[in-house]
């Protein structure tokens, strides 16, 4: 082999160097393989490309960023990445700012949580009972949704915009309410609506205006703002999207101009500068901050796990306290462990996106591997001791428990005074819940139980002598479900419900006719929605529920209709 000339030989050699160089820098140091970077990083890996929506993430102790870092796109027109800067609508997560700004309001002695909401809002109907700040601020006021109203009265979300005064014209028609104030606990996005508007009247600011001179600019939140006008400009914002049937993104945006529920914009950074308050008190101060994350609390005791715009849980042992929030394709979780001062935020712009387990994975980077398993808050609020369920064959459980067999528990169960049935679904060995159109898987426990999420008990009674089973979620007093006998409609039969119904709560009308063996509901901006039948009288659509009315001589004369957050709102017949 011919030896090169050395002029070569160092040349080559000087390569060599760099590319020995090179490949060293490339490698990861120990303590980035080790630290916490690429761990996060194949956290959202599905979401890093230049091409897709993403998240960008947050974690923070006080008001440093531990870590903060975007993926994927804040707009797929533009390429804009997203980064920590990149300011998202976060939903739900507004609400506990609005809590905030009443309680500013409270402190300053302008209003009290037991006042009546009808001392501020007047053109709220009377209902009998009075409804408190506090009833709203912890979802008991038994006032219905507005989201699932307007739905049902046939708002278009990104067709139509929806402002604060649609609401208010919603809700001072309505003429009942779920349930009487204090007695339970669902999830109300109009108690937060007309939280904002007695901030609005007692200040004489916008919400908007309010906050950001009372706790947004003190706090450095120089990124952040309640958007009350949907033609209101938002620089750095992202844009939010879903995929349609054919798998291509689609603009998912709310087109609406409501606040104090939702409407907020915010950073991952200016959410470390919120959580820094927490602990520093410098908007409110302590003892402020300390009722704004106390629990609500029924009538008859019972602890919930919400508080004044805030959800408290556990995670691996740990306590939690924080919200999530969806509005068209937005999804947001801001999530605090106050024992352990740290909060991570995910805000994400894609529906497909699951932000509140992502936060609770990424706290799982930043947090030591979790203490023994603590007693959990149950949904219900009231404490329960921990489980540690595991599988059990059908037949027989520990002790030599007869389980039940899924089949026989199958079917639809109701419950006095409400519309909103429970489904119960038995899928081979497996049971699951259907409320709300949402899907519940219901764990075995070892008792031949059943457990939902973890944490809330699921128990059933076998009927026996004329009676039928029964199905309670959660401990006493939470109530009774009663299994409905399943029926198949004919034709003929289906001929009764067929007609046109009027409701004056929601100023709409439905049609309903029969069509190919089935009963349809037609509605010119609804347009066609097929029923199943659930019980006698009793049909299932969209997620809504539709129980009719007989008068005296039997005749159909009328129906409700209901979903999980608006209980029996009424149609009569027309002709």
């Amino acid at each position: 082999m011919t030896a090169l000339p050395w002029r070569f030989r160092v040349a080559l050699g000087a390569l060599a160097a760099i590319g020995v160089l090179a490949a060293v820098a490339a490698l990861p140091s120990t303590a980035q393989r080790d630290g916490p970077e690429p761990r996060v990083d194949a956290l959202f890996a599905r979401w890093a490309g230049p091409r897709t929506p993403g998240c960008a993430v947050g974690v923070a102790r006080g008001g440093e960023l531990l870590f903060a870092r975007g993926y994927g796109a804040a707009n797929l027109e533009y390429d804009v990445p997203i980064t920590p800067s990149t300011v998202f609508h976060v939903a739900s997560v507004s609400k506990q700012f609005t809590a905030l700004a009443l309680a500013l309001l409270v402190a300053d002695g302008e209003v009290a949580w037991d006042d009546d909401i009808r001392r501020h809002v007047p053109e709220l109907p009377d209902f009998g009972a009075p409804i408190t700040l506090r009833h709203l601020v912890h979802h008991t006021s038994g006032i219905r949704d507005q989201w699932a109203m307007l739905q049902m009265a046939g708002w278009r979300w990104g067709g139509d915009v929806i402002r604060q005064s649609d609401v208010l014209d919603l809700l001072s028609r309505q003429t009942a309410l779920n349930f009487d104030p204090g007695t339970d606990y669902v999830y109300s996005n109009s108690g937060y609506t007309l939280l904002a508007v007695v901030v609005e009247r007692v200040s004489g600011q916008t919400l908007r205006a309010f906050t950001s001179a009372r706790l947004f600019r003190p706090l450095g939140m120089t990124r952040t703002v309640f958007r009350d006008d949907h033609t209101m400009l938002v620089r750095d914002r992202a844009y939010a999207y879903a995929r349609d049937g054919f798998g291509r993104y689609r603009l998912s945006i709310p087109d609406f101009a409501i606040v104090g529920a939702t409407s907020l914009f915010t950073t991952v950074e200016d959410l470390a500068r919120w959580n820094r308050n927490f602990t520093s008190g410098e908007v409110g101060g302590h003892d402020v901050l300390r009722q704004l994350q106390a629990h609500g609390v029924l009538d008859d005791g019972a602890r919930l796990s919400y508080a004044f715009g805030l959800a408290h849980g556990t995670h691996r042992g740990r306590r939690t306290i924080g919200h999530g929030g969806t509005d068209a394709g937005y999804r947001s979780e801001f999530l605090r462990f106050p024992d352990e001062d740290l909060a991570v935020a995910v805000l994400c712009n894609t529906a497909a996106a699951s932000p509140g387990r992502l936060a609770r994975d990424v706290a799982d980077v930043f947090l030591p591997p979790p203490p023994s398993v603590a007693v959990a808050v149950p949904e219900t609020g009231r404490q329960s001791a921990p489980r540690r369920p595991r599988a059990t064959p059908p037949g027989r459980g520990a002790g030599g428990v007869e389980l039940a067999d899924p089949a026989d528990l199958a079917g639809y169960y109701r419950r006095s005074g409400n519309d909103v049935p429970l489904r119960v679904i038995a899928r081979g060995d497996d049971l699951v819940l259907l409320a709300g159109g949402v899907e519940q898987r219901l764990r075995r426990t070892v008792d031949g139980g059943f457990r939902l999420g973890g944490t809330t008990e699921v128990t059933f009674t076998p009927g026996g002598g004329g009676r039928a089973p029964t199905l309670r979620v959660g401990a006493p007093p939470r109530p009774v479900y009663r299994r409905a006998l399943p029926v198949r409609p004919s034709a003929e039969a289906l001929a009764a419900y067929a007609g046109s119904y009027y409701s004056d709560e929601l100023a709409v009308e439905y049609t309903f006719r029969v069509e190919g063996g089935r009963l349809v509901l037609r509605n010119r901006k609804l347009g066609r929605i097929p029923l199943a039948p659930t019980f006698a009288d009793g049909f299932y659509g969209r997620a809504w529920y539709f129980t009719f009315r007989r008068d005296d001589a039997g005749a159909v004369s009328g129906f409700t209709v209901s979903t999980s957050r608006a209980w029996n709102i009424a149609f009569r017949k027309r002709g």
